[in-house]
């Protein structure tokens, strides 16, 4: 008997050092594959249109590719095409790429829901924007514009100034169609939202209900919907696009979504970021972490029991020391504009010894201060009583509908892109990443009062590597050309760990100053998908703490 441990188990594809092996997964695919692709950092595969559900369902079984990221779909003079971004979620830096192309003038795909239920609204918005239809979707209908929308947003040949018009049809009364579901005639339909205050912003839910239990519930997005990704490919990447990732997740993130734009475009462009502007990227980035999060628990203990004067109040004034943080290093308190291509936009306010002792003595008032919390909140025997066992989401369906962040933390999946997929200064700092395995809405709750722990450990041990940097060697950028221009049809997908979850930018080039295709996957878009498995059987009051629970923000949700 060996006393060596054994070796761990490789998926199909997989080599011990951690690689990828692309032709095995070519030789596992067989006929499938028509081509390959050269993305930056994941490969991609071209496939038929008619093997979109076998070739995912293969890599997922047998290859290990469980986390279906994002979908994006555009239109070429050509074809339409889809790329389904699949990655690993015990090992996120193994990516790959599986492209769809259809017809210019039928474009008809497969689906993918099959094998993953996130791919149901990731083939909607694409329906929705592109045009593309997915045939064996089973709720193939617009997502984000009304469903009498005319012509597609996002395709070649859309006219923007053709009128909108919305018949009377769209006035009908609900619950005509929704009075019942299978196998039951004593439902009633209701309207949550868009305006009711515990919808976390214009959230439209409707809802089926059996006496008191929820039996159905059909989130309705759209009604914050700006066309982010079109204004981003209307923008150059140096100078014009870096302001519009404050105004996806609004509520203080804002760092965060820079750096997500900020990674992909510098790895698109080969831009190196030196690395004492890393440190402040991160330090940065964990201040606004811990200033969402802040939100999240107070907002969320208003929707359990309308704890407005206390808990709401503590957050809400703990948030504003970080916000004045913010303010002193950016100039802002919430559209921040701080990041730049290639590094930040200035150094550390000065003077700098001033500024690190404020950014100490916060971290140093965390611990005490969230020991507070955890005696009103997580301690309250009616916040317990409220979230313990209700808004049950399993492992398995968080990873099915691409749950990240806190709320697949909450479940107990080990996720997080600061360790797996590392960037910025994160791999030089000792930090953990919090996992809980209740998987209810007491579990995301506790999985976000202990990572803002967590982030106040990181901010500490960067201003111990501010304070200590030699002045000569302050660099905050690297020389980045005036005007960037990638090489044409040059593409790649990247993502950084948000305050939701993984948020990634998907950049294809076409040889301009210009993206070609701008696509944002946004954590709070696949998390809220999960708000239907999480409901079930549940009352109206415990699917409202789920929601709650889920932290999203409609700015991100709709974009």
């Amino acid at each position: 008997m060996s006393l060596e441990p054994p070796e761990p188990e490789l998926d199909v594809g997989e080599t011990p050092d951690g690689e990828l092996d692309y032709d095995e997964l070519a030789d596992l695919l067989g006929e499938h594959v028509l081509d390959r692709e050269e993305h930056v950092n994941a490969k991609g595969f071209v496939i038929r249109p008619d093997s979109v559900e076998t070739v995912l369902a293969t890599l997922r079984e047998e290859a290990g590719f469980d986390h279906l990221s994002c979908l994006t779909a555009q239109q070429y003079p050509d074809r339409y095409e889809s790329i389904y971004h699949l990655k690993k979620y015990d090992d996120p830096t193994q990516e790959l790429s599986v492209v769809v192309p259809t017809a210019s003038e039928e474009p008809v795909s497969g689906s993918a829901a099959g094998v993953f239920d996130t791919a149901i609204w990731h083939e909607r918005e694409a329906y929705d924007l592109v045009g593309i239809e997915y045939e064996d979707n089973p709720d193939l209908r617009r997502i984000l514009l009304p469903e009498t929308w005319q012509g597609h947003p996002l395709s070649n040949d859309y006219n923007q100034d053709q009128p909108q018009i919305v018949p009377l049809r769209e006035h009908a009364n609900p619950m005509e169609k929704r009075t019942q579901v299978p196998d039951r005639s004593d439902t009633m339909f209701i309207n949550i939202g868009p305006h009711h205050p515990a919808t976390h912003g214009v959230l439209h839910l409707e809802t089926v209900l059996d006496g008191e239990q929820v039996v159905d519930v059909d989130p309705d997005i759209g009604y914050l919907h700006r066309c982010e990704e079109q204004m981003c490919e209307q923008g150059t990447y140096r100078h014009q696009i870096m302001p519009y990732p404050d105004r996806w997740d609004y509520i203080s993130a804002g760092m965060l979504n820079e750096w997500s734009y900020a990674r992909a475009a510098e790895d698109l462009a080969d831009i190196d970021v030196p690395e004492y502007a890393q440190v402040i990227r991160t330090m940065a980035a964990e201040m606004s972490r811990i200033a969402a999060h802040m939100l999240a628990i107070g907002t969320f203990a208003l929707d359990i029991y309308g704890d407005f004067t206390a808990i709401f109040m503590y957050s809400i004034t703990d948030r504003e020391k970080l916000q004045n943080l913010l303010e002193d290093l950016s100039g802002q308190r919430l559209m921040f504009n701080y990041f730049r291509l290639g590094g930040v936009a200035w150094d550390l306010p000065e003077p700098r010894e001033q500024y690190f002792q404020k950014v100490r003595d916060f971290c140093e008032y965390m611990p005490g201060r969230l020991e507070e919390y955890h005696n009103l909140l997580t301690s309250n025997e009616l916040f317990q009583m409220r979230v313990l066992d209700t808004g049950i989401l399993p492992p398995e369906e968080a990873k099915s509908y691409g749950c990240t962040g806190p709320v697949a933390r909450g479940s107990g999946i080990d996720y997080d892109l600061r360790r797996g997929d590392p960037y910025g200064y994160y791999d030089e700092l000792e930090w953990d990443v919090i996992t809980d395995d209740g998987c209810d809405n007491f579990a995301r709750a506790l999985v976000r009062l202990k990572e803002m722990e967590q982030s106040a450990r990181i901010i500490e041990q960067c201003v111990d590597v501010l304070e200590d940097w030699p002045e000569d060697e302050r660099e905050i950028q690297s020389n980045v050309p005036r005007t960037l221009k990638p090489d044409h049809d040059k593409e790649i997908y990247r993502a950084v760990e948000g305050a939701k979850g993984e948020l990634g930018i998907y950049i294809r080039s076409d040889g301009t100053d210009r993206p070609g295709r701008f696509k944002i996957r946004s954590p709070a878009f696949c998390n809220l998908q999960s708000l239907e498995v999480m409901a079930e059987g549940e009352y109206i009051p415990d699917m409202v703490a789920a929601l709650g629970s889920l932290d999203i923000v409609l700015g991100e949700v709709d974009r």
